[in-house]
């Protein structure tokens, strides 16, 4: 059997969501920051992403990790996914986390790390019990904030919603699911991915807005300070986890409406049932915007430690992506 590629994965899930760490069988990647080498990895290594993340290695809702050389941080990795690249992830942060932990790269009782992304240097804080297992992780996310609040969606039948726009390391639209005739069910997320690209379409080209293309995420209030989150993201597949960066903007919105104060916690559900506890850990001001540190702490599970490999004969060598 002749190889075209083969590479050493670790898989996990945070909360749910897929994390695959790529650790080795990728070429060098050039540049000084974990952008730039990003950047080089797209212009020039795109279609390893659609091996390692596409049908039939991976899946439509796959996320990858890529570890970096970081000139600035404990370690560096970027983020891609089965669609886009992303400029941060929470939920696959927490993943590396776990498998940093679980090939002794950060042994029992390391107190965190520092982590460069393309977003710029995050820290990750580690709780581990008293077995010397990694029990939670804890990240302080990018300045975080709510840029634009009401803004009017009207929609082919008719009825008009409104969302808040607010940054987590990604940009998010941040929808009230019931305002939205949504149920934050597993049944409910057909209807869900079908309205959140709507109200993508009604995005685009709109240029009284800092984002144009945000994922969807949509809210159902549990309590004040508890809810269920569902996000629709690029492709129009949706986050299992309760999204880690869109928790992040989240608080942000919570603050920018008065509800939720610096050191207040914050409960985020999935609609699977998996959570992620969150806080507001500073305020302050973030290029002239308003802005807020936030934390959210999960923990994730190794799922695989794999070979992934491609035959030099296989057609689909690029993989394909069916929805």
């Amino acid at each position: 059997m002749k190889l075209a590629h083969s590479f050493s994965v670790i898989d996990s899930h945070t909360a749910g969501h897929p994390t695959r760490v790529i650790l080795s069988g990728l070429p060098a990647m050039k540049g000084e920051t974990v952008g730039q080498q990003r950047d080089h990895f797209r212009d020039h290594h795109d279609r390893l992403r659609g091996l390692l993340l596409h049908e039939p290695r991976g899946h439509a809702a796959m996320v990858g990790l890529v570890p970096a050389v970081s000139r600035t941080a404990d370690f560096g990795a970027f983020f891609i996914s089965s669609y886009i690249y992303l400029d941060m992830c929470g939920h696959a942060t927490i993943g590396y986390a776990k498998t940093l932990a679980a090939t002794g790269q950060l042994p029992p009782g390391t107190p965190g790390f520092s982590l460069e992304t393309p977003a710029g240097v995050v820290d990750v804080g580690l709780t581990w019990a008293a077995d010397d297992e990694l029990a939670a992780v804890t990240l302080t996310n990018v300045p975080s904030y709510c840029a634009v609040r009401d803004v009017r969606l009207d929609l082919a039948d008719g009825r008009s919603i409104s969302a808040d726009l607010a940054y987590g390391g990604v940009w998010y639209a941040i929808v009230d699911a019931a305002a939205a005739g949504l149920r934050l069910e597993p049944d409910g997320v057909s209807e869900a991915l079908r309205l959140g690209a709507e109200i993508k379409a009604r995005f685009k080209g709109r240029t009284d807005l800092p984002a144009t293309e945000p994922s969807i995420m949509f809210i159902a209030e549990d309590s004040p300070l508890e809810a269920r989150h569902l996000v629709v993201l690029a492709g129009n597949k949706f986050d299992r986890s309760p999204c880690g960066t869109g928790t992040s903007a989240r608080l942000a919105q919570l603050h920018a409406r008065g509800r939720l104060a610096e050191g207040q916690s914050y409960k985020a559900k999935s609609i699977l049932g998996t959570s992620f506890d969150a806080i507001i850990r500073a305020t302050g001001v973030h290029e002239g915007m308003p802005a807020i540190t936030p934390q959210v702490t999960g923990m994730a599970h190794v799922t695989a430690f794999s070979t992934i490999i491609c035959e030099g004969s296989d057609p689909l060598a690029q993989g394909f992506l069916c929805r």
